[in-house]
């Protein structure tokens, strides 16, 4: 397929990225272009105006902070992700989720905030980014921060408005025992999720779960946390029969719909599965082995 015609507008940096978007009311932002571009050629989107920022070298690296924060900016492909030494040692949950996308051609293009800003219900940045208990920098007139849980809206819809871009991605880093992971289930290697699942805990002293987070994506209208799950399992010493509880959560939490990956029946069971080798993963990475 061949895309409507459009205008494209090649941005030589924020500011004028965003007077672009003000200026024109139909107008799509293009940053790797590996979810819009297919979309545009499907005609599924059809934008008047094409923003290109790829060349916006102020908004790709990765950055660790004296505050505690590892800051990744939107530009940063999947590979330099997946690559990254410094994720690898502090944020091992990010290289981990970016070698599951797609393929390599893929992640040497892609962009982590294209695929935070495209919102598929179906991506895996969103789980991992909830577990992780991100937050996003949006820039349009003035700046502001959004959590992720206020950050995913629905499938393809996010807390971004008109004029705005995302700018930032924002991780608070912990120490101390921590094990944190993302895998997914699908049908064949480098294909959407039919589940995502990513987990991330944090042992105490006394050997209890301090902390826990969950997230599942491509099981509901736009990736989420299971609460429920993580009250569960907060304050309580690791055991099998724990994590088969909170998984069961997870599943019942799900709202999947029937499609050729599976029917609604078949991917709350595959959230449950899921979920609970997500948290065995963790809990092991923690120093936790289930028997």
């Amino acid at each position: 397929m061949i895309p409507k015609s459009f205008q494209y507008h090649s941005a030589k940096n924020l500011n004028e990225a965003i007077n672009l978007l003000k200026r024109y009311d139909d107008a799509k932002i293009l940053a790797g272009g590996q979810s819009l571009i297919p979309m545009m050629k499907l005609r599924i989107l059809s934008p008047a105006h094409l923003i290109d920022i790829g060349k916006i070298e102020d908004l790709s690296y990765i950055r660790k902070k004296d505050n505690g924060l590892m800051l990744v900016g939107p530009l940063t492909t999947h590979s330099e992700i997946e690559y990254s030494d410094l994720l690898k040692k502090e944020v091992p949950i990010m290289p981990e989720t970016a070698s599951q996308i797609a393929d390599q051609q893929v992640r040497n293009l892609g962009t982590i905030g294209g695929s935070v800003a495209h919102a598929d219900p179906a991506a895996d940045w969103p789980a991992t980014l909830l577990a992780l208990d991100a937050s996003f920098k949006i820039t349009g007139t003035g700046e502001r921060v959004v959590s992720a849980k206020q950050f995913f809206k629905g499938p393809f819809e996010t807390d971004i408005r008109e004029g705005e871009i995302l700018t930032e991605i924002q991780i608070p880093l912990q120490n101390g025992r921590i094990g944190q992971t993302y895998i997914k289930f699908e049908r064949r290697a480098g294909d959407f999720a039919t589940v995502g699942v990513a987990a991330y805990v944090e042992i105490n002293r006394d050997g209890e779960i301090k902390s826990a987070r969950i997230a599942l994506s491509a099981v509901a209208p736009a990736a989420y946390r299971v609460i429920k799950a993580e009250e569960i399992l907060v304050g309580k010493r690791p055991s099998l029969e724990l994590v088969e509880k909170a998984a069961s959560f997870a599943a019942e939490q799900a709202e999947p719909t029937s499609d050729l990956r599976g029917s609604v029946e078949y991917k709350k069971d595959m959230a449950r599965v899921f979920t609970k080798r997500a948290l065995k993963s963790a809990l092991e990475k923690a120093g936790v082995v289930l028997r």
